[in-house]
């Protein structure tokens, strides 16, 4: 009774879950900082709150931003792992309804066998063979009654070793749904630091007068600009510029039709789309499926130095991995860089950039 009760629960939990373009040609120049003039003075910006200046504000809001993508990366990965879990328990659940038919099915071939001997009188067909005086019948019946025993020992093992499997599926579901709520729960714990990050980042904003909103989009785009104004005056990219492969100009034409379409956390398109929602459908566009998140894109994709990056391939970015850009040549990437902003081109090497992916290597 406790294994069907196990089986049954464990069936139970899975019936509820099955309901429930080419690239660029010159190499990519980041915008001149705006010149000092009237409304924008060189001279320390305004100061939007007590104590701190608006470049200070834009790095903790920056910081902010840096923060809830690594946390939206880690609720991504969380997310996909908890399909996987769903799909694996769905498995284990078909395993148990076959498990129970093929039990059910050997109970009924053994009562059978049963029922059958009732019908000789109730005698074993040792005796009723010991009783013969046909020498031809008693040796046929030598070779039935192995047969006979052979069938009724497998018959045996087979319920056995089904009656095992059975438990192990339902053991394993039982885990696996284990895992799958705990999942769950850790990715409403980061869903919540999302929102918590990304509110705090836009009370900031929002305590900005429009004027100083402006200056702070710029001093943005300054701080960029001069991160790939530095990235290509290394001159990284001296020995590179090898053509996209089929698959990779595809992934650039689908992320080019993306453009000025906002930045959601966790979206995958088509109205929205987070950095790695981005790299991930336009691959997945290209006929190649890659991972959901720019964390997992650097741990499992092949990795490509940075000098021999072509356009098509995935550049990801900060230490921990939590963004990632499309190249699409010329020292530019198509990108979703933040809430607030959208699907835009820009520098390759505006950001702190951790390494290079190629998808179809």
């Amino acid at each position: 009774m406790n294994r069907r009760r196990c089986a049954t629960a464990a069936l139970t939990v899975v019936c509820a879950l099955t309901v429930l373009a080419s690239p660029a040609q010159a190499a990519y120049a980041a915008p001149t900082p705006p010149p000092a003039s009237p409304g924008f003075p060189a001279a320390p910006p305004t100061v939007p709150a007590p104590g701190k200046s608006l470049d200070e504000v834009r790095r903790e809001i920056d910081a902010l931003y840096r923060q809830a993508a690594s946390a939206t990366d880690a609720y991504n990965l969380a997310d996909e792992r908890a399909k996987e879990q769903s799909a694996e328990i769905v498995r284990l659940g078909r395993a148990i309804v076959d498990g129970r038919a093929r039990i059910e099915d050997l109970r009924n071939r053994a009562g059978a066998a049963a029922r059958a001997q009732y019908r000789n009188g109730g005698m074993p067909d040792e005796a009723r063979l010991v009783l013969t005086d046909d020498p031809q019948l008693f040796l046929n019946g030598v070779g039935r009654l192995q047969q006979g025993q052979k069938a009724t020992k497998d018959l045996l093992g087979e319920l056995t070793r089904q009656q095992a499997e059975l438990e192990t599926y339902t053991k394993d579901a039982g885990a696996h749904w284990t895992e799958l709520e705990a999942n769950r729960l850790q990715q409403a714990r980061t869903k919540k630091r999302i929102e918590t990050k990304i509110a705090a980042a836009k009370r900031l904003e929002s305590r900005l007068a429009a004027e100083e909103r402006e200056r702070l989009l710029r001093l943005e785009q300054a701080e960029q600009a001069r991160a790939q104004t530095a990235w290509l005056g290394s001159g990284v990219l001296r020995g590179a510029g090898g053509d996209a492969g089929p698959q990779g100009r595809k992934a650039i034409a689908y992320a080019k039709a993306q453009l000025g379409k906002p930045y959601v956390w966790g979206a995958e398109g088509p109205g929205s789309f987070d950095c790695s929602g981005l790299t991930s459908q336009a691959w997945a566009a290209a006929g190649t499926g890659i991972p959901r998140t720019s964390q997992e894109q650097w741990r499992l994709l092949p990795r490509i130095a940075v000098e021999d990056m072509r356009p098509g391939d995935l550049i990801i970015y900060h230490a921990d991995a939590s963004h990632v850009g499309l190249y699409i040549g010329g020292g530019a990437i198509i990108h979703a860089p933040r809430p607030g902003r959208n699907v835009t081109v820009a520098g390759a090497g505006s950001m702190a950039i951790l390494g290079v992916v190629r998808p179809d290597k």
